[in-house]
């Protein structure tokens, strides 16, 4: 290994190649975050060259290269693969080609000619066309890169068939922006700027060259630089160890390219796509699937490269160009699975179905049981067997999802499921799926039986509790139920109710009290309740009109009520005997629970558990929140169906949203369950659609500050939280943080991931500040951790950690002193000592723990979690029904 500081002269001035291996991704720089920041850096060095020629100029530095020697024949043209940085030598090429048709075209001959020999070897050494390139990249790039650069100048890009590409793209922006820098100055001064540019891009930046001899491992010290920070995905890692495995094993890689790897850099796999509130490239996220359900054991998405390659070597018991086909077989399957999920069309098989409810579940790592169920490279599992299996599955995920049932150890147990599955027969493997969990006890893992079911769904109101598409699936499951199709199985007529298209409404209106009689059983607050349980609760074809919707059960005057509207949708069976529950015409409260009493006994059905089980687990009552939606901004009256918003995004500006009466955004004919989803689909990444979204661009008030105005009015005893959904950057950037504030955020990042795994809390999003709060059912109220660098009890040099209860009420002190009257019983209930701080004039009260603590000892934090963790257990057990009674 030879290691050196080259400038672009030094690599290219010698009469050689430097190849891309195929198996290295493609060419992906673009101009926000490469080719802009080049030009901008050349722009600096020429500039100075410019101003002071016989000054002496400190090279810019572009980074580094790893090249490995190829054995060649005396005479014959040099060659070195890039191991690394072949991003960085082709945009050198592409950015020296274009400044070369720029210089030959303000007659600038000489400088274009010492530019020319950096681009093109001479054809005395070229046996082959390619050959005249210096550098010769990746199969898929080759074709635009070889148009671009054999173009006569001036480039005709329009007329380029590969005009689209990224490297079409860059030789075009590297064209644009070199025409305009000669231009600066006029005619007269062409000559002195070409050459001030043409010497800088030679001799005044620098790179790192890491020469590699034919012998040394190459894969070796490409899997070294990258094991941090690098932009390549697992996909990417794996890929580059596959075929350079293959390389040495004498296969044929552009044939094994062709055939198994090509496909993954289509626009299918390349899609980036969620697992929790991470993104992840999809062909990374179907190997880790894929390698669970070959492994069955658990891998977590950054281990995915080094268990590959354990795999590969030690387990497959294949060649790698065997285990590459099995691979891509697998891949097939995966692929049209999800594509089966994706799709709304009535027609689909129980494979299909199954996919889409996991993906609305939010538990897409179940497809690996779902790959090995399917897995070509073992003996087939008869159809039936398969069918009644995801039956199984599908009724412990859905039933679990129902009751609200921590999702923490699915990954485990999708594990043990393959593993299941490996183990037993074709023919048996759903008995035996059963049977494993049937007896699972433990409270992350277990099958919730009917009357737990039951217990929590004829009293849950589900349009608060669940999402729009969960909620959604369940209905479309009752719909399917009711049109014959038992368990996932086929009807005996009909089709199943096309998925994700339908809209839903409630029977008796949100807005109820113009039109509708006062409840003759009960309070209007359990009316407000019994409103979004499932009772309530049907499926559209098409959104009702707004009167319509908010208007009487019956005829009024000349308007038609809301029963024959419904009447209208009765091609959905599920809204044919809704007027059977009225009573005298009436759509009435008791009504609504005869029908949510129905509907769970066809949950029932539909997601069955064996006959005679038994729940082996009492599950802790988590508390319950609902994030504030959409919806809840209508019935309120804050937001208007029909009403646009904005992108906050001034380049956006032009692409509105609207407002649908269910709660949901329409873009561009698009419909989306959340702000932030319609957000994402604008800026191509994760974002905080509340922010983003703004209700007047010069006021900009945005769908954030709305609900803070719900928030703040809403009534007490409330279990409304403020959920920015996926936890997105704000779409006006990150303000610069201060190292404490960094850590700060770093630290509650790092708690909240650490008590999502082992906890039913519900915390806020992670800030750059001292506290993380959580909800109490009350408003007024809530708990907070706390982290600061001085003492309550007066040593400001001493820092500490703290969980406190805040009353931040008009009754705070009448609640305060409540509490403290029951405070030897509070104290036996916690373990550290209670400080009740309440300063007379001060509105606001604490009452809290403290611990002598440092959070800026990152060696610390696991111990600072697990006390944090604990003591926002015991505060919100203890003094959560407390507060909820006052």
């Amino acid at each position: 290994m030879e290691t050196q500081v080259r400038t672009p002269n030094a690599i290219f001035g010698q009469p050689q190649r430097f190849l891309v291996p195929l198996f290295q991704r493609p060419y992906v720089w673009n101009e926000e975050q490469q080719w802009g920041p080049l030009w901008e850096d050349l722009d600096r060095v020429a500039s100075r060259l410019l101003k002071s020629p016989q000054a002496k100029h400190e090279p810019h530095f572009l980074g580094a290269v790893v090249l490995q020697q190829v054995q060649s024949r005396t005479g014959e043209l040099q060659e070195r693969i890039v191991i690394d940085g072949q991003q960085r030598l082709t945009t050198l090429q592409l950015l020296l080609d274009a400044l070369h048709a720029e210089l030959m075209q303000i007659g600038a001959h000489a400088p274009a000619g010492r530019v020319e020999y950096l681009i093109r070897n001479d054809n005395r050494f070229c046996k082959q066309a390619e050959d005249r390139f210096k550098v010769w990249p990746t199969n898929r790039d080759r074709a635009a890169f070889n148009e671009v650069l054999a173009a006569k100048f001036p480039v005709d890009y329009e007329a380029l068939s590969h005009r689209s590409t990224k490297l079409v793209q860059a030789h075009r922006f590297f064209s644009a922006q070199a025409k305009e820098w000669l231009a600066c100055d006029g005619a007269e001064n062409y000559l002195q700027r070409g050459e001030a540019l043409e010497r800088s891009v030679r001799e005044l930046l620098q790179m790192v060259v890491i020469d590699l001899t034919a012998d040394e491992n190459a894969q070796e010290i490409f899997e070294t630089l990258n094991a941090r920070g690098a932009q390549l995905t697992a996909a990417d890692l794996i890929k580059n160890f596959v075929f350079q495995r293959l390389l040495d094993s004498g296969a044929d890689v552009e044939k094994a390219y062709e055939a198994h790897w090509k496909e993954f850099e289509t626009a299918f796999w390349e899609t980036e796509v969620s697992a929790g509130r991470l993104l992840y490239q999809r062909a990374s996220l179907f190997i880790n699937h894929w390698l669970v359900s070959r492994t069955g054991e658990e891998i977590v998405a950054r281990e995915v490269f080094t268990r590959f390659k354990t795999f590969a070597d030690h387990e497959a018991g294949v060649s790698m160009d065997v285990l590459l086909q099995q691979m891509s077989r697998a891949a097939r399957v995966y692929r049209r699975v999800t594509e089966a999920a994706d799709s709304t069309s009535s027609d689909i098989d129980r494979v299909g179905l199954f996919a889409y409810r996991i993906r609305t579940m939010e538990s897409d790592l179940i497809k690996s049981v779902l790959l090995a169920l399917l897995d070509q490279e073992r003996p087939i599992v008869p159809t039936q067997v398969v069918e009644a299996s995801l039956d199984v599955i599908e009724s412990w995920l859905t039933r679990r999802m129902l009751i609200r049932a921590t999702t923490k150890s699915y990954s485990q147990v999708a594990a043990e499921m393959v593993n299941v599955i490996r183990q037993s027969p074709p023919d048996l493997i759903d008995q035996a799926l059963r049977s494993f969990l049937v007896s699972q006890a433990a409270e992350n893992k277990y099958w919730p039986d009917d009357e737990e079911l039951i217990g929590e769904l004829t009293k849950l109101p589900v349009y608060r509790r669940l999402s729009r598409a969960r909620l959604r699936m369940v209905l479309e499951a009752i719909e399917d139920d009711r049109r014959g199709y038992a368990r996932g199985g086929r009807a005996f007529a009909g089709m199943r109710v096309p998925r994700n298209r339908y809209w839903i409404e409630h029977v008796m209106p949100q807005r109820w009290e113009t039109y509708w009689k006062p409840p003759t059983v009960g309070t209007p607050e359990e009316r407000a309740h019994r409103l979004h349980t499932l009772g309530n609760l049907t499926l559209l074809t098409d959104r009702l009109n707004e009167s319509v919707s908010n208007g009487p059960w019956g005829q009024q005057d000349d308007e038609r009520g809301k029963c024959s509207a419904l009447k209208e949708h009765d091609v959905l069976l599920i809204n044919r005997d809704l007027e059977s529950y009225c009573q005298g015409n009436d759509w009435t409260d008791q009504a609504i629970d005869s029908r949510t009493w129905e509907l769970v006994e066809r949950i029932k059905s539909i997601w069955a558990v064996p006959d005679g089980h038994k729940s082996p687990t009492v599950r802790m009552a988590s508390p319950v929140f609902h994030s504030v939606d959409l919806a809840d901004l209508l019935s309120d009256g804050l937001l208007n169906v029909g009403q646009s918003v904005f992108p906050s995004d001034r380049a956006l500006r032009h692409r509105t949203g609207r407002i649908l009466s269910d709660g949901r955004i329409e873009v561009e004919e698009k419909v989306f369950d959340t702000p932030s989803g319609a957000a994402y689909y604008l800026r191509k990444r994760a974002t905080n659609g509340w922010s983003f979204w703004l209700l007047d661009v010069e006021t900009k008030k945005s769908l954030a500050s709305l609900r803070r105005e719900y928030l703040e009015k809403s009534a007490a005893g409330s279990s409304l939280i403020e959920d920015d959904e996926d936890g997105a950057d704000d779409p006006e950037g990150t303000p610069n943080l201060t190292e404490l504030r960094q850590l700060q955020l770093e630290f509650w990042t790092e708690f909240k991931t650490w008590m999502e795994g082992r906890s039913t809390i519900r915390l806020q999003k992670a800030a750059p500040q001292q506290w993380m709060s959580m909800g109490i059912g009350r408003s007024g109220f809530h708990i907070s951790a706390v982290i600061s660098t001085w003492s309550s009890a007066g040593d400001a040099g001493n820092p500490e950690i703290r969980v406190q209860l805040v009353l931040a009420s008009d009754r705070s002190k009448e609640h305060f002193l409540e509490l403290q009257a029951r405070k030897d019983l509070l104290q036996a209930q916690i373990s550290s000592e209670l400080h009740w701080h309440d300063i007379e004039g001060n509105k606001q009260r604490r009452i809290y723990v403290r611990k002598d603590a440092d959070f800026r000892d990152r060696g610390e934090w696991l111990a600072q979690f697990e006390w944090l963790g604990n003591h926002l257990e015991v505060f919100n057990s203890s003094f959560g029904p407390l507060v909820r009674s006052l």
